[in-house]
């Protein structure tokens, strides 16, 4: 099984890093997808969720405030201003993360659609995790 290796990283460290399958990034034109083996980009990514799939066909969820990233054959590096991990061992620790995850959204975006649109995915998400 193909993989690449995916970085999110914050000011305040590592939030994941390891091979993962597929990505969903929040880019400035929109959603985008990355597989192993896309063609090399960089570009700025918006407050949103990223999306992945790791080795064990398990899928993960951070929500990022703003940022960029790099891509290429073989890796993603997302350098996120914020981030906010959607898992937890527990209903609690899980409720926490959402709670977290919206006041990093809602403090870096002023537009209604884009808070709308995170909630939604987040809502989402927390299905998965419970």
């Amino acid at each position: 099984m193909n993989t690449l290796n995916l970085e999110i990283v914050t000011p305040s460290g590592v939030i994941f890093a390891g091979p993962v399958t597929e990505v969903t990034l929040p880019g400035e034109e929109g959603e985008f997808g990355v597989l192993p083996e896309h063609s090399s980009l960089t570009t700025l990514l918006e407050a949103g969720v990223v999306d992945f799939v790791k080795e064990d066909k398990t899928k993960e969820s951070v929500v990022i405030n703003w940022g960029h990233v790099q891509v290429d054959e073989s890796k993603v590096i997302v350098l996120a201003d914020g981030a906010v991990a959607l898992r937890g061992d527990n209903e609690s620790d899980i409720a926490t993360a959402l709670a977290d995850a919206k006041a990093l959204v809602e403090a870096a975006s002023n537009n209604a659609i884009t808070i709308a649109a995170v909630s939604a995915k987040l809502e989402t998400a927390a299905q998965n995790l419970i």
